[in-house]
């Protein structure tokens, strides 16, 4: 009689053990986290004139990406979401800004010692170079937390670190597919990057510093260095300058993420921090 009542009591649900496959999770997922994006830019696009829709909808849609995922990683995971604990979080954003940055400069530096960028003044500074911040807090985090969190996190569960850095990056990379001027290299750079990114969370265990570098990246191609982003248009950023010469080099239409120079640097740099992670891991495992 106890054995009965303790098996019936153990024996999962069917939707509970629907939630138990990996690939359910990874759609859920990234339903839950990335939902909030396109009803909020639509609702506000429907119902309000563009000067209206400067800043905010973004940071709301960033706020509700946040709550998505750590309702998902709670309620379908089963576990708190330590990866987006608020203690630390200002000091690996931080990190995670300066190592985008920093990545940016050391490639547009490459770029303008073999004359491809060619630089040509510095624009006023103006509070509008901060107004793309909220886009790219926005496109930082609902990236970081589909593709680390809930693609890398549920593969490396399922499959292992290995083969979750691998599907991540790959996936990672090819969805920017639709974007103009794709092309091989780009494929390239942002595996490299995806690897980089994955690197970074295996060794921390925290989204923030993927998110900082992810923001970082993005915005000083953008808004410091006046360049297209993943194929998106160029703006006018603080400095004026312009890529130009060899494809191969400049990236073509899709701009510096498509660059051998970008393969080459971002490469180097994930595999030494991928080394590092699996040191790290390594040393654990001992312990």
């Amino acid at each position: 009689m106890m054995d009965s009542t303790l098996s019936m009591a153990t024996k999962k649900s069917p939707l509970a053990r629907l939630m138990a496959y990996p690939l359910v999770q990874i759609v859920l997922g990234m339903v839950l986290t990335f939902a909030a994006v396109p009803l909020v830019m639509g609702l506000a696009s429907q119902l309000l004139d563009k000067p209206y829709r400067i800043l905010w909808p973004q940071l709301l849609a960033a706020v509700l990406v946040w709550f998505g995922y750590r309702f998902y990683v709670r309620r379908i995971e089963k576990r708190q979401p330590a990866e987006l604990a608020i203690p630390g979080m200002a000091g690996e954003l931080g990190r995670g800004l300066l190592l985008g940055a920093g990545l940016v400069a050391l490639t547009f530096g490459v770029l303008a010692a073999l004359g491809v960028y060619q630089f040509s003044g510095v624009n006023a500074l103006s509070i509008l170079l901060l107004f793309p911040l909220a886009e790219l807090v926005l496109v930082g985090m609902a990236e970081e937390m589909m593709f680390r969190g809930i693609l890398f996190g549920v593969t490396a569960r399922a499959l292992g670190n290995k083969a979750a850095i691998v599907i991540s990056s790959l996936v990672f990379a090819l969805a920017h597919l639709p974007n103009a001027g794709f092309s091989l290299l780009a494929i390239i750079a942002l595996v490299a990057y995806g690897v980089l990114q994955a690197a970074l969370y295996m060794q921390t265990r925290r989204l923030w510093v993927c998110i900082g570098t992810h923001i970082g990246w993005n915005y000083c191609v953008g808004q410091v260095f006046s360049s297209t982003v993943s194929g998106h248009a160029a703006t006018d950023g603080l400095l004026r300058g312009e890529l130009a010469g060899n494809t191969v080099l400049t990236g073509g239409a899709f701009g510096v993420e498509g660059s051998l120079v970008t393969v080459l640097l971002i490469g180097a740099v994930a595999a030494y921090v991928l080394r590092l992670a699996f040191a790290s891991e390594a040393r654990t495992s001992r312990n």
